[in-house]
């Protein structure tokens, strides 16, 4: 009986080593979790900007066709000089202001279109999403159709 005790006389007390180490596993592992759902929260974030970029400068478009419902945005051609548009030709300097914020917003792999009907303009825009995707050529495109009476009737699709 004194050897019975005895035993219980010193119960463990603490932690040991061993439970020490699983806990910090546990935790290791927890974190690496949040810092890889962090990662991956910062490049949809970085999508959606892209996103909300390129319908800012679509609907900044409209607004300049509506603007100038009477300018000609069938017909400017743009190419990387600008060749053949006039400073004067307020149709010709939306156009490049528009080349230039797709550029700007999404590199030279980017690419716009407007089409222009009597009654219907769509521009489209398309960017490289790789980086969110995490696959290299993933493309995002966002459309933009609008009515509008214009007053030229000539159906045309402009490519930057």
């Amino acid at each position: 009986m004194n050897v019975m005790r005895r035993c219980n006389k010193h119960p463990q007390a603490g932690m040991t080593l061993i439970e020490v180490l699983i806990a910090t596993l546990i935790l290791s592992v927890g974190l690496l979790g949040a810092a890889g759902a962090q990662i991956k929260a910062l490049k949809y974030v970085d999508s959606a900007l892209m996103s909300t970029q390129a319908s800012f400068i679509a609907y900044d478009m409209l607004d300049r066709i509506r603007a100038n419902s009477a300018g000609d945005y069938r017909t400017s051609a743009l190419t990387a000089t600008n060749h053949g548009i006039s400073a004067t030709n307020v149709a010709g300097q939306d156009l490049n202001e528009f080349k230039r914020n797709i550029r700007q917003f999404a590199g030279d792999s980017a690419r716009g279109a407007i089409s222009v009907s009597e009654q219907q303009v769509t521009i489209h825009l398309e960017w490289d999403d790789s980086r969110a995707e995490g696959l290299d050529g993933a493309f995002q495109s966002f459309t933009l159709r609008s009515q509008l009476l214009l007053q030229h009737s000539v159906p045309s699709h402009e490519q930057v």
